[in-house]
């Protein structure tokens, strides 16, 4: 069976940066509902329309078909004490949106000086290039929940509501 909308895949992946850093190492493997419901990156979703399984491709994806460029004016530095005692760097937080609770982004703790605390609303990998080594290991038809609900179930999916 091709990949095609409305299909099941199941790869087994390996991600890399440009240098050759494992970013993700696949160890367990991906399942995703194809044809446009934002299981995985769009321009990966599609190099793989058409392919069968067993195929194998290498697709390199620039940072605005993965995490988005970085963007310095997400990176911001706030007074040590509009936080908790225990903060740490590495540390993530929520923070809603001025006006809109829906705008809530993760942030990262990235420095901590002088009383101030830097923190920085990137994705980790913003700006960077991935490259995603894959094998197609099953093609399915996706089942009549699995398209009501826009994404897969079972093992490797999504099993609650």
């Amino acid at each position: 069976m091709q990949i095609a909308k409305d299909t099941v895949v199941t790869l087994n992946y390996q991600v890399t940066d440009p240098d050759g850093n494992i970013i993700d190492d696949g160890k367990n493997p991906l399942v995703y509902l194809h044809g446009g419901y934002d299981g995985i990156f769009s321009r990966l979703e599609e190099e793989l329309q058409g392919k069968n399984a067993g195929d194998k491709l290498s697709v390199k994806l620039q940072p605005e078909d993965a995490f988005g460029d970085y963007d310095a004016e997400l990176v911001r530095v706030e007074p040590i004490n509009l936080f908790p005692e225990n903060i740490e760097v590495g540390m993530q937080f929520e923070r809603g949106g001025e006006d809109d609770d829906s705008d809530e982004m993760l942030y990262t703790i990235t420095d901590i000086a002088d009383g101030k605390v830097v923190v920085d609303g990137n994705h980790p990998l913003a700006g960077v290039s991935l490259i995603f080594d894959v094998t197609i290991a099953e093609v399915r038809a996706a089942t009549r929940e699995e398209l009501t609900h826009g994404h897969v179930h079972g093992p490797g999916g999504h099993h609650h509501h």
